[in-house]
């Protein structure tokens, strides 16, 4: 957890800068404080509301892909009565095969299992589109719905490698850390005063936790993984 050793680094800057004040013959300069502050926050700001937007991106993949799985399993009643039990089938262990997918960031989001199932529901989709007992529309109808279904495991893969720079990251915590030097320098006459400073150093490490945390939901408290209910009610549908 980078929030804890951020928590302690801070707190250290903000009393060296405490030392370095009492023992300095200048006063702090306000208007360079105040810049670097605001700079701080601006980033901070664009950061978090950037970690909000792609997450929100993410929540939109999931209906997405329930809804196309779900276009594309209707379209199965257009193919020959025989053909349709297993394609079914075939659809329900797709669906439980994109369950979870995202929980961990040692999966990769596209399984083997899933794969094979793409391949498979494509190819005995052809094969039942083109008997001669088939719906006129099915090959017009279901193949477009089961090519975007497979489409949107690549968006949604993609969706998750798509980051700020590192470099974004790297001074966002070098102005934390700037920051908490300047703030500890800017205490009257050197006086030390825990609350602030505790409080400071918490709630900056707090909010740059969430949004790491936002920005990768993979690796921390929050899971899409609880937004897969959408799929769990698909695949509970498919009778």
């Amino acid at each position: 957890m980078t929030a804890v050793p951020l928590f302690f680094a801070m707190l250290l800057l903000l009393e060296a800068g405490r030392r370095l004040s009492a023992r300095a013959a200048v006063k702090p300069n306000s208007t360079i404080d105040g810049a670097v502050f605001a700079l701080f926050g601006l980033l901070l700001a664009f950061t978090f509301s950037g970690a909000i937007a792609r997450y929100d991106t993410h929540r939109t993949l999931i209906v997405q892909e329930a809804n196309d799985i779900g276009t594309a399993y209707l379209r199965v009643g257009l193919l020959p009565a025989a053909s349709q039990p297993e394609l079914r089938q075939l659809f329900r262990d797709y669906v439980s095969s994109r369950l979870n997918q995202y929980a961990s960031p040692d999966v990769n989001p596209v399984s083997p299992e899933s794969t094979r199932l793409q391949n498979e529901i494509w190819a005995r989709s052809q094969e039942a589109t083109a008997a001669p007992d088939a719906h006129p529309a099915a090959s017009n109808l279901l193949i477009p719905a089961i090519n975007d279904m497979i489409d949107i495991t690549a968006t949604r893969q993609n969706a998750f490698n798509m980051h700020p720079p590192a470099i974004v990251y790297i001074l966002l915590f070098a102005l934390s850390c700037g920051c908490a030097l300047l703030a500890g320098f800017s205490m009257p006459h050197g006086q030390r005063n825990w609350l602030h400073m505790i409080a400071f150093a918490a709630i900056v490490s707090i909010t740059i936790y969430a949004t790491l945390d936002i920005e990768y939901p993979r690796r921390g408290l929050i899971r899409l993984s609880d937004h897969d209910q959408m799929l769990i009610n698909l695949r509970d549908s498919m009778k």
